[in-house]
């Protein structure tokens, strides 16, 4: 099981480090699969349930390649409820906690917009969003997507579901045609097959087996 190891990856000292320090010695099968895909900056969609631990996957990679000089927004994680915005956003603070200086928000309802907005002028470098919000930002003129590298849209299916197609449309439009786009869905729908067509450049197709 050596080849399992976190250490084994290319990732920074820090996330190692604190990788070490919560317990995570060994990757789950999602992460193993997809970590050195997305450390290596492809394209991918990916098939994994909830509870995988398939928020790391994607975090460790966004975080590894941070640069914490420029306080402007590298990365955008869309998600389709502001309870996994939470969750999502959580992980990215215990993963980065030795990162000084990283800001990391949540752009959803439940929180005044103008707050929001402020955080944004002040500079972030990692934004977890809702659709809605998200691109009511955007309109607004308070979020710029210009300097976004990664995005991520976690539970794909259930944002389509949720009718947010449009909305995602509109987002990924305004992010520069050279970033890095991921997808986790726990199915696959002919939606998502749209959308990674439409979105995503030689993307690397991960299923995960549900092992119950």
């Amino acid at each position: 099981m050596e080849q399992n190891q976190f250490s084994n990856l290319p990732l920074k000292q820090e996330l190692l480090s604190v990788l070490s320090e919560i317990g995570f010695a060994e990757m789950t099968p999602v992460q193993a699969q997809t970590l050195p895909i997305l450390l290596a900056g492809h394209d991918l969609t990916g098939k994994s349930k909830t509870g995988s631990g398939k928020t790391a996957a994607f975090a460790l990679p966004i975080l590894n390649k941070i640069n914490l000089e420029d306080r402007v927004p590298q990365a955008l994680i869309i998600c389709p409820t502001r309870e996994l915005g939470q969750q999502v956003t959580r992980e990215f603070r215990r993963l980065a906690r030795k990162f000084e200086g990283l800001q990391v928000i949540l752009l959803s309802g439940g929180q005044p917009l103008r707050e929001q907005a402020f955080s944004l002028r002040k500079g972030v470098h990692i934004a977890v969003g809702t659709p809605g919000r998200v691109l009511d930002l955007i309109y607004k003129g308070k979020f710029y997507l210009d300097t976004i590298s990664t995005v991520v849209l976690d539970e794909a299916d259930k944002m389509l579901e949720l009718g947010f197609e449009a909305d995602i449309n509109a987002i990924i439009d305004e992010t520069p045609k050279d970033r890095q786009t991921v997808m986790f869905s726990a199915t696959f729908p002919e939606s998502i097959e749209h959308l990674s067509r439409k979105y995503q450049k030689n993307p690397i197709k991960i299923e995960i087996e549900d092992t119950g």
